[in-house]
């Protein structure tokens, strides 16, 4: 196994070393902006230093995570001198391996090692990461190494090119960033009958929960419930006619997101061709 150091000490970082550590990758150095940062880092990792610069780093690792917020990726890289071999991987989800052009140039590997997974904190990450899906980008031998690191970590691995990192991490921001604004609308709607947004999102929680499991369970489009599924457009009409006289900022956000759910109810096969143009219709029209 190589050994890696980290430039940067921030949730990512820190977490993706702990782990890593304890799964017998020898993690020596870390260095960053914040030397309290660091020194976290290196007393969560046995045999981990804090190191002074970002070269040091580079020139001890055979290995070495830039896991600095993204928009630093790039100037980090092209202050360091690389070594021909080494190899230097980021661990951003829209930005490919391009940012690190300056490694490749001094003959190091690039690559891309990113977590398909919500990071609130080192003690969440540290819980989330394993089982985890790695979208990773690189060439051989790098290639490899991330992806037994990925198996490592009790995780799965996704090859993915340049061009398709930014669909990708668009992807990621619907699936978890936009499901965080979906219940926001939800428990929005609730404050409508007086009930408080903390308790609104205790209430929905289980039923959140619940669709995950359908999910996991019996995927889509079958996990699919509700008016929509069923082909109930009397209760689409109820649901248009209150949002316009209680909230009518959502009314569009209703609209599109009931658009999109009527292929999803068809492919299901609860409803025919004729009724998913008919909701079509009730959503559609003014």
């Amino acid at each position: 196994m190589p050994k890696a150091g980290f430039i940067g000490a921030g949730t990512v970082g820190t977490a993706l070393a702990v782990l890593l550590s304890h799964k017998g990758y020898q993690v020596t150095c870390v260095s960053s902006r914040s030397r309290a940062s660091a020194e976290n880092l290196a007393k969560a990792v046995d045999g981990c230093r804090v190191v002074e610069s970002n070269q040091d780093v580079a020139d001890t690792a055979e290995l070495v995570f830039i896991t600095t917020p993204d928009d630093t990726i790039a100037t980090v890289a092209s202050q360091v001198r690389w070594h021909k071999g080494q190899g230097v991987v980021h661990c951003s989800g829209a930005d490919s391996t391009d940012i690190l052009e300056p490694a490749r140039e001094s003959g190091a590997m690039a690559g891309g090692f990113h977590p398909l997974q919500t990071f609130a904190g080192v003690e969440q990450a540290l819980e989330n990461i394993p089982g985890s899906t790695f979208a990773v980008e690189a060439e051989e031998p790098l290639l490899t190494t991330l992806k037994e690191m990925s198996t490592a970590l009790g995780g799965h691995w996704i090859e993915l090119e340049a061009s398709d990192k930014v669909a990708y991490h668009a992807a990621a921001v619907i699936a978890c960033n936009y499901l965080v604004t979906l219940v926001k609308l939800a428990t929005d709607l609730w404050q409508t009958f007086s009930v408080p947004p903390d308790q609104a999102t205790r209430a929905l929680l289980p039923l959140i929960r619940g669709t995950l499991h359908n999910m996991e369970t019996i995927g889509i489009p079958q996990c699919l419930t509700g008016p929509i599924a069923r082909g109930d457009t009397g209760t689409i009409k109820k649901h248009l006619k209150t949002l316009q006289e209680k909230a009518p900022a959502l009314l569009s956000p209703y609209r599109e997101l009931g658009l999109q759910t009527v292929p999803i109810a068809l492919a299901k096969g609860r409803i025919n061709k004729q009724q998913a143009s008919e909701l079509e219709a009730v959503l559609k029209a003014n």
